[in-house]
């Protein structure tokens, strides 16, 4: 801005000529002028001893401006007269003062015969006096455009105020004179076009970046609040009873802050049969759990995440859970495989490796949740016995249709009296089997393979003709005769 006009500074009288003492020369026919007269801009100013205009008409008045306000300081050119004591002008308002001793001496004497001198001199006193009261008109012109040109106004930066003078038009123009930059986070009041006048105020408040995590959610806001109890006010946060990560009158700089808050919330706990609501501002579930008083035993837990952020209104269920393990032992089924056969007679089915089931071990996790249990959940297993495959050969050869001396006899009689006429019929004991009740050493000396019963009708038939050929009826004593009935 400057130094203040009216404070004696030198740029108060930048806009006009310097005082600069020359020696003139006297017109024809009259008088030399004292050697200590001083000419501002050709025109003669006698020194301020004496009185040189005694006698002639008074000077041509110029207005003033009116005095302001006590606490107002007068501006001007020449308001630094009145910091200086008595009235008194500086001595560098017109140059250097006399240097003292003898030549001063001599010179003030020049000075005071000249005034006295004046008089004689002729010629119109008023033609003398209109230069000069033309240049006292042209000063006292400029003094009140330089004076109504200058502002004294008052600037509040972020709560610092300061009074400056200024010949600002503008907001605008005011801030840019004093270098500062405002960006759409700043607040400038009165706006930046509005005029300037004395005695205005204008006040700047800086935004600052604050990084907000309001109750778990994090989001960045903007604040020209320079305290963060300030921020949260502005900001519309509801601080009672809150958690605050920073205290409410730390300051907040112009390159922000981090600021975790958590209001205060309702919760409700369910709990062994019974309710409790608290007033907390928990940053957990657990940790509001710890404040309602309720503990956490074993394998107990919450109905929601215990490390998730508490709602205001929330209702949390308390399980109380009571676990163990169980092992069990199951089967596990075997597999069959069927090879063809060419030795065996077409349709007959021989068991070449019986199967056996394996054994499965497995471990469950038993479960009760506030005293009902639930469904085991599996933790391992392991195959105690490994089930061993069933093969079955499947005969494919082709066998004869008749045996020579045992056609024309009733095998099918035989066969209903002997085994009711099923294939796979076994005695009581286990020792004979088949349609015709083979015992197995009979049936594998026929060529027969396997158990009986294991084998077709066809070729249970064959084997009892070839018996029959060799032994007649005697294998059944009982049922023999139906071969001939």
């Amino acid at each position: 801005m400057g130094s203040r006009p009216g404070q004696g500074s030198p740029g108060t009288y930048a806009g006009y000529e310097a005082y600069v003492p020359r020696q003139t020369s006297a017109p024809p026919g009259t008088a030399a002028p004292p050697p200590a007269a001083t000419v501002l801009t050709g025109v003669v100013h006698p020194s301020y001893e004496g009185h040189p205009y005694e006698g002639y008409a008074p000077a041509v008045a110029v207005p003033s401006e009116e005095d302001g306000p006590e606490d107002t300081p007068r501006s001007g050119p020449f308001s630094a007269l009145d910091d200086e004591p008595d009235g008194e002008p500086p001595d560098d308002l017109h140059g250097e003062a006399p240097p003292p001793g003898r030549a001063g001496a001599r010179r003030a004497g020049r000075r005071k015969r000249a005034a006295r001198a004046a008089p004689r001199q002729g010629g119109d006193p008023l033609r003398r006096l209109l230069p000069q009261a033309l240049v006292v008109a042209f000063l006292a012109g400029g003094t009140s455009a330089f004076v109504a040109g200058d502002k004294s106004v008052q600037l509040s930066v972020d709560g610092t105020p300061r009074t400056l003078h200024t010949f600002a038009d503008d907001v605008e123009e005011l801030l840019a004179d004093e270098g500062m930059a405002v960006g759409e986070h700043d607040i400038v009041a009165p706006g930046r076009h509005h005029d300037l006048a004395s005695g205005d105020r204008v006040i700047v408040r800086y935004g600052r970046p604050v990084t907000l995590t309001l109750d778990g959610e994090r989001r960045q806001v903007w604040t020209t609040a320079r305290t963060v109890d300030g921020a949260l006010r502005q900001l519309g946060v509801r601080a009672e009873g809150a958690y605050l990560s920073a205290s409410r009158s730390a300051p907040i700089g112009r390159h922000g802050l981090d600021l975790d808050v958590r209001t205060e919330r309702t919760l409700t706990f369910m709990a062994d049969g019974r309710t409790r609501t608290i007033r907390t501002n928990a940053a957990t579930v657990r940790e509001a759990l710890e404040q309602a008083g309720i503990t956490l035993n074993g394998e107990d837990t919450t109905s929601v995440d215990p490390d998730s952020f508490p709602r205001d209104g929330q209702t949390v269920s308390i399980m109380r859970i009571t676990g163990g393990r169980e092992v069990r032992e199951v089967p596990i089924d075997f597999t069959t495989e069927r090879h063809d056969d060419p030795h065996l007679a077409k349709g007959t089915e021989v068991v070449a490796q019986r199967g056996e089931k394996g054994v499965e071990r497995i471990t469950y996790a038993l479960r009760t949740v506030n005293g009902v249990r639930q469904k085991p959940r599996k933790l391992s297993s392991e195959i105690v016995r490994e089930p061993r495959t069933q093969i079955i050969k499947v005969g494919t050869k082709k066998m004869p249709s008749t045996v020579q001396g045992a056609e024309g006899l009733n095998w099918h009689g035989l066969a209903q009296c002997e085994a009711g006429g099923r294939p796979d019929a076994v005695d009581p004991s286990g020792t004979y089997g088949g349609l015709y009740q083979f015992d197995v050493g009979t049936w594998q000396s026929l060529g027969g393979s396997g158990r009986p019963q294991d084998a077709s009708a066809e070729e249970q038939t064959l084997r009892a003709k070839k018996l029959y050929v060799r032994r007649g009826a005697s294998p059944w004593p009982v049922c023999g005769r139906k071969l001939h009935g």
